[in-house]
């Protein structure tokens, strides 16, 4: 879950709370021990990259794909759009 909220000027916000449900295959050791030894899991939230070596293990993805990355990109542009700072 990903909460965004766009301050407009003179305090006025509007909010977004973004939800993706992902799911992995279950991993065998030989898998787990790869991951472990990429390092990619190193400083990142929940311990995996959607968009490196990971998604090969993701068997679901219901919602924002760029949400499980960091920023549900799609929702921040509907907020900046409907305050009118970006063109339609």
């Amino acid at each position: 879950m990903t909460a965004v909220c766009l301050a407009h000027p003179g305090g006025r916000r509007t909010a977004r709370l973004v939800t993706t449900i992902l799911a992995f295959q279950r991993l065998t050791p030989a898998q787990i021990d790869d991951h472990v030894a990429s390092g990619e899991w190193r400083g990142v939230a929940g311990g995996y990259q959607i968009q490196k070596r990971a998604e090969m293990y993701v068997r679901f993805l219901s919602g924002s794909h760029s949400n499980v990355v960091g920023l549900p990109l799609f929702e921040t542009t509907q907020l900046l759009r409907g305050a009118g700072w970006l063109r339609p």
